[in-house]
């Protein structure tokens, strides 16, 4: 059985709308004017034990309403979830042992007080045993490397070290589902790539199920395989990342590096160009015969370098909304 299983999950809202001025209250309050908004309008999908799944969309897509619809703190409008054999809804106390939810912009911890004493609460909420709860601890502490963060006070953490803290404190009663939104939000490049290895490894370690949600595609090309695209509350896309590149994308990139200058039109026979400076060229090739095309560059240029890549991924998931957003422009 999955551990995770959504079937054609909706929630919805009212949303009020009043005009501006006293004029506009006056009306409002005589007749509101209501609009119903589909925040999640249909979506399913199924997760096994142990996957990583990275739940992708643009702002307003449904990612965060569908993570707390899962996670117990919405009720659903219609459709039916399941986490680990629960309905979320119900919040019954088993359930909410062996799940977490992470959000990059909320906090849990006690501001003015140091992380310990956060996790020493936590350690009383979820009712973990103090043998437990000192090997979780250690394991934590030597994964995140905590030891120097322990004992100061919350405010006086960096960003970067308070997701640390933040995660740790999530995962102190050990769940085996993960729901990371956005947890490497406004962090730098090299605390990103920290807390990407520790999620990879506490996977690992664990045989956690993890959802996550990213803006940064370095979190989803690093940590998962498997993607479900939403857009406007809808299921897009459900399946291999790499499968998606190739559906969308036909072509491969050729980065060359050139022993003298070229010019976009000795070049315009092997490829699509895509930039030309001084050396340095990158050109679109269909991905069936790079390796064609890569010869012909050789024996046609003196070439210092070509590397043969995949596009950004960044880049496909923008034209794969890009699409749609047309599709439904021309269908309206």
């Amino acid at each position: 059985m999955a551990q995770i299983s959504v079937q054609h999950l909706c929630k919805y809202y009212q949303v009020h709308h009043k005009e501006p001025g006293l004029a506009g209250s006056l009306k409002s309050f005589v007749r509101r004017r209501y609009e119903m908004v589909k925040a999640v309008d249909g979506v399913s999908f199924e997760i096994q034990e142990g996957e990583m799944v990275g739940f992708l969309g643009p702002n307003g897509a449904g990612k965060t309403t569908t993570l707390k619809v899962l996670s117990g703190l919405l009720y659903p409008t219609s459709g039916q979830a399941t986490v680990l054999g629960f309905k979320p809804q119900e919040r019954r106390k088993d359930f909410l042992k062996q799940f977490t939810l992470v959000m990059g912009q909320k906090n849990q911890l006690l501001w003015d007080l140091p992380a310990i004493e956060s996790f020493l609460v936590n350690q009383a909420i979820y009712e973990i045993e103090e043998s437990q709860f000192k090997r979780t601890m250690g394991e934590l502490t030597e994964l995140l490397d905590l030891s120097p963060l322990l004992t100061k006070q919350v405010r006086k953490l960096s960003l970067g070290e308070r997701m640390k803290c933040e995660l740790a404190a999530a995962l102190l009663h050990r769940p085996r589902v993960l729901f990371l939104d956005e947890p490497t939000i406004g962090l730098d490049v090299t605390m990103q790539v920290k807390i990407r290895q520790f999620v990879a490894e506490y996977n690992q370690r664990y045989r956690a199920t993890v959802i996550l949600t990213s803006h940064y595609m370095g979190d989803v090309t690093a940590l998962t395989r498997r993607i479900v695209l939403i857009n406007k509350g809808q299921t897009y896309f459900d399946g291999d990342l790499r499968g998606l590149v190739e559906k969308v994308a036909p072509y491969k990139l050729l980065h060359v590096i050139f022993r003298q200058p070229v010019s976009r039109e000795q070049l315009l026979d092997f490829g699509e160009v895509e930039s030309v400076e001084d050396i340095e060229a990158t050109l679109r090739v269909p991905r069936g015969r790079t390796s064609e095309y890569a010869a012909r560059l050789l024996a046609a240029f003196q070439v210092d370098d070509v590397t043969i890549q995949e596009p950004p991924v960044e880049d496909i998931i923008s034209q794969v909304f890009q699409e749609q957003a047309a599709l439904v422009a021309a269908t309206v």
